[in-house]
């Protein structure tokens, strides 16, 4: 083994510019390979982080006036949700996970000692944070079941309220605040990055503390659910809107009195884009890959007929077929390995380097975050280089190892 390791790098040594041609476009092919592969995903998490913190299986139901004129009601009837809608999904609907309800004063008078803010004010119950499970709180807790049962005088606020009446470095949780001018008690920080943000100004209160305190009634504003695991989430879209209809009379062909928005079918349309960008990267890449592979090819047939006469010589001596093709395929194995594993590591390094550059420097891009390359990924590719190089050096070597040995001897 370490006499044939020998010979190959004397081989390789005798031909350095060839051999370091040769190398480097099996080395350029898997670097472009794994930079195209980091770029792609780091497009494809900016694209999916313009989602906010909603789930992808998050639907939204909101009300809006009559179109269509039906069973004796006419047009331009507004549509006001209750309790008893909510209700009347999570009772008849199978494929429901959470629903629950929000409902909005609107603008409060929100104090907090000597300063005063301007905030929506919004009640809700423990399902909300459920369905928007990931909205991130920093600081304190959500609103939870035994809130809303005791009617407690507590707040969950955005951190656009936190940073104006308590200060960016301030934890409020514990302390008092009013709300048009009735005292709550604040209890978690949440960052809502909805609507650029904006939805971080807001405080949520359990929805019982809100009817009751703020005089709301049973309204419910917006619908937010989320179907179970396995459930069809665009099918029970259309079951929520269809009982909605049924219940506060609306033609099943008015397309304005009950609206929606279903997160998985932008998920769905961005999910297939990336699809074909990733099937187009790999494409590129492996034809890049493929020039590298056509040289290393190439360079296995002139090594074998510069050596065919030395081949047969060592057939002549009793060297096996085995050994003659086991020796060119390693040659070829060598160059490919060493090669693609260089530009694996650059690749990888680079894309992580650009990754670690962006966090740092506090870049914001609106569909470009945290480009990186999955590992077992790069594992593939660098495995596939290999086995396509040894199939490249296959040819050539078994064409030398069936040479006869006085044609190889007679050969120039």
């Amino acid at each position: 083994m370490i006499d044939g390791l020998q010979e190959i790098l004397y081989t390789l040594r005798q031909n350095k510019l060839r051999t370091a041609l040769t190398a480097f476009g099996v080395f350029w092919g898997i670097f472009m390979l794994i930079l195209l592969l980091g770029a792609g995903r780091g497009m494809q998490n900016g694209v999916l982080d313009s989602f906010a913190d909603n789930a992808l299986d998050t639907i939204i139901v909101w009300s809006g006036t009559t179109a269509v004129a039906y069973k004796g009601h006419g047009l331009g009837r507004r549509i006001a949700y209750t309790d008893d809608d909510i209700a009347a999904i999570r009772q008849q609907l199978d494929g429901v996970r959470f629903v629950t309800g929000a409902n909005s004063m609107g603008e409060g008078t929100v104090t907090y000692e000597q300063k005063t803010g301007f905030f929506d004010v919004f009640g809700i119950d423990d399902k909300y944070f459920q369905i928007r499970d990931q909205v991130p709180i920093p600081s304190g807790r959500s609103i939870n079941l035994l809130d809303d049962h005791q009617t407690r005088k507590v707040a969950v606020i955005g951190t656009a309220v936190r940073d104006r009446l308590f200060g960016a470095d301030a934890n409020p949780v514990g302390k008092m605040i009013q709300v048009n001018n009735i005292n709550l008690t604040v209890i978690g920080v949440f960052h809502d990055r909805n609507n650029n943000g904006r939805d971080s100004e807001r405080l949520y209160v359990p929805y019982s503390t809100f009817t009751k305190t703020f005089g709301r009634g049973n309204q419910v504003h917006v619908i937010w659910a989320r179907p179970k695991d396995g459930v069809d989430g665009f099918a029970l879209e259309q079951d929520i809107i269809a009982l909605l209809k049924k219940r506060h009379g609306v033609s099943p062909d008015d397309r304005r009195a009950i609206q929606s928005f279903n997160f998985a079918e932008p998920a769905k349309m961005v999910k297939g884009l990336f699809v074909a960008i990733n099937a187009f990267i790999w494409f590129v890449g492996l034809g890049t890959l493929m020039a590298g592979i056509v040289g290393i090819s190439n360079i296995m047939i002139i090594t074998v007929k510069e050596r065919t006469r030395e081949i047969g010589i060592r057939k002549a001596l009793g060297a096996t077929p085995f050994s003659i093709v086991s020796t060119l395929l390693l040659e070829s194995i060598l160059v490919t390995s060493i090669a693609g594993y260089a530009g694996l590591v650059l690749g990888v390094a680079l894309v992580e380097l650009m990754a670690y550059g962006i966090q740092v420097s506090g870049a914001e891009m609106e569909f470009f975050k945290r480009p990186e390359v999955n590992f077992s990924v790069a594992v593939t590719a660098l495995t596939l280089l290999v086995a396509v190089g040894a199939l490249a050096g296959f040819m050539p070597a078994m064409r030398a190892a069936k040479i006869p040995p006085v044609e190889a001897m007679r050969a120039e």
